[in-house]
């Protein structure tokens, strides 16, 4: 089962970028992340009544709650960095950097899970290594405008914030039921994400932000919360090198749906890397 729940955090995963995309094209990325993340919230603790897990909370350790807390202040730093990322850079460019936290988190749980990297492991590091500097695509500077090409830098980051967030969800949601432990996350990157928008001095903003981007901010918080709930239970279940590479596998829904909505286009090359990327993650499930 925590196979088809990697399938099915892909998947919502995939709509969220291009929801998102759309709902902050108008919108400061930090008020777009603090809103979207009210909706997760209220997405998450929803499940968590209906499942009837809320009253365990009381009975999480405290080495339980310092890993969840850590990794939704890394889960708040990946979102903050990705959709920043999106807003400056095109979605077919930014979402390859962002699934390469594939690479880091086998890595990562080879070091602190203990778990093996095998020949085809090594295999799958390399072609998705490939892939995505293929994928990769810089901007070209128009007018001397440096901040044109930020978006890799942000795009890097995220990656690197999203791999630590599944390190320490891994060992966050050990003995805590999946939907709590999500719920308890997201009450962090909420709080975090709406610091970062006083101190930035944006709260004046929601006022001007139009229908239009209200819809897709919310309708992108939705698919989050449903690939949130997805993911951590096929974490829980699945060993963190194999789950978190078929989550990757988003990427395939988010391209298709750039070109289809967003009329981005993959030129040769972006495509071979593309096909590398996927021909990658579907080795670790061999």
């Amino acid at each position: 089962m925590w196979i088809l729940f990697a399938f099915g955090s892909a998947a919502f995963a995939g709509l969220t970028a291009i929801l998102a995309k759309v709902g902050i094209k108008n919108t400061d990325s930090n008020v777009a992340t603090a809103l979207r993340t009210v909706v997760v919230l209220l997405f998450s603790w929803l499940m968590v009544v209906v499942v009837g897990s809320q009253g365990s909370i009381l009975d999480i350790s405290r080495k339980a709650a310092l890993f969840l807390i850590l990794s939704g202040l890394s889960t708040g730093a990946s979102w903050i960095c990705y959709f920043k990322a999106l807003q400056i850079g095109d979605v077919n460019k930014v979402t390859p950097i962002d699934k390469s936290s594939t690479i880091f988190t086998m890595l990562l749980a080879f070091v602190f899970l203990n778990e093996k990297i095998t020949a085809i492991k090594v295999l799958a590091m390399a072609l998705i290594s490939i892939g995505t500097y293929l994928m990769i695509q810089k901007k070209e500077i128009k007018n001397n405008d440096s901040k044109s090409n930020l978006w890799v830098i942000y795009a890097i980051a995220s990656a690197i914030f999203a791999s630590l967030t599944s390190i320490l969800g891994k060992v966050g949601i050990e003995g805590v039921e999946s939907n709590l432990g999500t719920a308890i996350r997201t009450i962090v990157v909420l709080i975090m994400a709406w610091l970062i928008v006083f101190v930035t001095k944006k709260q004046y903003t929601v006022k001007d932000i139009d229908a239009k981007s209200w819809a897709f901010l919310i309708l992108s918080g939705f698919a989050t919360g449903g690939s949130w709930l997805c993911y951590y239970r096929a974490l829980q279940e699945g060993p963190a090198s194999v789950v978190v590479p078929i989550d990757k596998l988003s990427i395939l829904i988010t391209i298709i749906f750039s070109y289809l909505f967003l009329k981005e286009k993959l030129a040769k090359k972006s495509i071979t890397g593309l096909i590398l990327i996927v021909a990658g993650t579907m080795v670790l499930l061999l």
